[in-house]
């Protein structure tokens, strides 16, 4: 086989994976509801800094794990996520400031984290790239916006509120939901915090167990990068 019938293959063979990825993510539904001029609700980080406590399971194509953690909040816009793999294989950690994370050590931890956006979201706060338009919808006691992106970003956040309380953001590209992450309240008062890559297959659960005020704040030795 020639050189150039081998590339063509492999050309097509990397777009039959990115065709099949795609098709993998859903159809993003339309904005349902009474259009609204009422605006998004503020969503800042507690001004008492705040402590996780929770179980986490990530899983993809190639493999799962699962193991407890923490999350420690610090207002306005600092967060450090510790992650310790069950069975004493390992941990991770990340730090989130504004809208960077930072990620030290191994990249399989890099690889279960959702982005900034999305992270932040799964704490209950909206940090969005600016937009250059926003659609708001209202349902009921449900919230909806549609918040495009610049001139040359394609991807639309699509934010769900019930009550002032953040519930889920959506990350739309071309019409389908990328990905997504979650908020939702138990029966027994617990949470459940999730993550969903659709294209990318892949997930991250957290089952929140207790949430600390901790008024006399955290050491801070801990926002300290490695």
């Amino acid at each position: 086989m020639s050189g150039s019938m081998r590339s063509a293959g492999r050309w097509s063979a990397l777009l039959l994976v990115a065709l099949t990825a795609a098709a993998c993510a859903p159809r993003a539904r339309p904005l349902v509801g009474v259009e609204t001029s009422s605006a998004i609700p503020r969503t800042p980080l507690p001004a008492v800094p705040q402590l996780y406590r929770f179980d986490w399971t990530y899983e993809d194509d190639t493999f799962d794990v699962k193991g407890d953690g923490v999350v420690r909040t610090g207002p306005p816009e600092r967060a450090r996520l510790d992650l310790f793999i069950a069975n004493g294989y390992g941990n991770g950690l990340a730090i989130l400031e504004g809208d960077s994370l930072f990620v030290p050590g191994i990249d399989m931890i890099r690889r279960f984290l959702p982005p900034p956006p999305l992270l932040w979201a799964a704490l209950g706060r909206v940090a969005l790239p600016p937009g250059r338009d926003t659609t708001v919808r209202l349902d009921g006691d449900t919230l909806r916006a549609d918040i495009s992106g610049t001139t040359n970003d394609r991807r639309t956040w699509r934010v769900h509120f019930f009550g002032s309380a953040l519930v889920r953001i959506e990350r739309i590209e071309d019409g389908r939901v990328v990905e997504w992450a979650e908020r939702v309240p138990q029966a027994d008062g617990a949470l459940r915090l999730r993550y969903v890559h659709t294209s990318g297959r892949r997930s991250l659960n957290l089952a929140v167990s207790e949430i600390l005020s901790i008024e006399e704040g955290f050491d801070d030795a801990i926002w300290r990068k490695p």
